[in-house]
């Protein structure tokens, strides 16, 4: 594939080419992460007769256009992630999140009936769409839908238990700068689609029950989240609030999914309560590794937490879980967001090198999330194109490093790693192990 200066195209090939040891789908899939996927209409018409598996916004909207300015993805909704082969690069089937861009460069439409991903009008692979999984044409008793209750992304492999639609750290002082949860919470009742904003235990369970009985094995782990708690949600804190839900699934699904809990880093009881309700990996996610920049961006776990003790009660956590079950998240791009973000790739990079060291010094494995620049987030207004694609792939390259800097395996409960294995979604850091 001959380079073409200065085009997207011609970025691709370069960073590719300078990074021989970052897999060319890992470099395509963090390029559309952080730029988003345009739809021509032709390419939404199989979602009209159910035969694809739709988009469920299962926590943020993940889009770089509001729902209003989506156009057509807004009424069909596009497909929850594309499968990627084959092309100039001979791509192995890489699985990506959809995160809707109307304006991005990268175009899915219909060549000769079949689906393909296009860039700069150049045909970059084929597209395969997530077929409806049966357990999602089934409703609960109340009406509710499967879909709604208990999504499933990364190609079926994850349930996503978005037990609470809303977070506690509310506005401009609190909510950390690039979370749309409050927001895409909003602009989905506007718009009068389901969205429960805190699901009842009795639904998860009856969604719970009709994956169980049709997803033929598919489904291998649950993740509980939602916003943070800072008060009380049905008279319960934080770990009382999310930890029942694993209590009840545990007791009527034994064993059946490896079960994950997304919620702040609480205190060592706490984290000790979560572990006896069943839950068996924790994500208390810290963000951004930089101080300054932690408390600039996540203002509200500054002020409710602070940043040392969020990472002492990480550590404490491993004491309970153990090392490689204990996985914070970190926002892969947000380092590098104007106003507050590092002037150039080197600096970002070494500061997130020197969070993935301290944490994997002591065996906790961090994951990382590519960030999306939703545009109603104060980062996402400023930096509509996020960070550079090159942070992205240096990134992944050193956090490779990393594991075997400290000689950790990858993290569980992802599935397997490898590019053409690997279906986490929402970054490539699986993709390259």
């Amino acid at each position: 594939m001959s380079s073409i200066v200065g085009t997207r195209s011609g970025l691709l090939e370069e960073l590719i080419a300078r990074y021989p040891q970052v897999p060319p789908e890992a470099v395509l899939k963090e390029d559309l992460l952080r730029t988003g996927i345009a739809f021509d209409q032709a390419a939404l018409t199989d979602n009209l007769d159910g035969g694809v598996k739709p988009k469920s916004y299962f926590i943020f909207s993940f889009d770089q256009k509001p729902l209003a300015e989506l156009g057509a993805a807004a009424v069909q909704r596009p497909p929850e992630e594309l499968a990627l082969t084959g092309g100039p690069w001979e791509l192995r089937r890489t699985i990506v999140s959809v995160r809707v861009n109307p304006g991005s460069p990268y175009r899915v439409g219909r060549v000769d009936g079949e689906l393909r991903l296009s860039l700069d009008g150049r045909e970059l692979s084929e597209v395969t769409l997530p077929p409806m999984p049966e357990y999602y044409r089934h409703t609960l008793a109340n009406g509710k839908t499967v879909m709604e209750t208990a999504p499933t992304i990364e190609w079926g492999y994850l349930i996503y238990l978005t037990v609470l639609r809303l977070c506690q750290y509310f506005g401009a002082h609190e909510e950390c700068g690039f979370c749309d949860i409050n927001h895409n919470w909003r602009q989905h009742k506007k718009a009068g689609r389901p969205y429960t904003g805190v699901k009842p235990v009795e639904d998860v369970l009856e969604a719970l029950e009709l994956i169980d009985r049709y997803d033929d094995g598919a489904t291998h782990a649950y993740t509980l989240t939602g916003g943070s708690v800072t008060s009380t949600v049905d008279g319960l804190a934080e770990a009382d609030f999310y930890g029942r839900y694993a209590q009840a699934i545990e007791e009527r699904f034994p064993g059946r999914w490896i079960g994950k809990v997304v919620a702040q880093a609480l205190p060592k009881a706490d984290a000790q309560r979560f572990k006896d309700y069943g839950v068996s990996i924790y994500h208390p996610n810290y963000e951004v590794w930089d101080k300054r920049l932690f408390s600039l961006i996540s203002p509200g776990k500054q002020r409710y937490v602070g940043r040392e003790e969020w990472h002492r009660r990480i550590l404490d956590a491993a004491e309970i879980f153990g090392p490689s079950h204990v996985i914070p998240n970190f926002v892969a791009g947000v380092e590098l967001a104007r106003p507050f973000g590092f002037e150039t790739i080197d600096e970002a990079i070494a500061s997130t090198v020197e969070g993935l060291d301290y944490f994997m010094s002591y065996g906790v494995t961090p994951r990382f999330t590519t960030w999306c620049p939703e545009p109603t987030t104060p980062l996402g207004r400023d930096n509509p194109d996020g960070a550079p694609l090159e942070y992205h792939v240096r990134l992944l390259e050193a956090y490779r490093d990393a594991l075997d800097r400290h000689g950790l395996r990858p993290p569980p409960g992802y599935g397997e790693p490898g590019a053409g294995r690997a279906v986490f979604s929402v970054s490539s850091f699986m993709d390259v192990l």
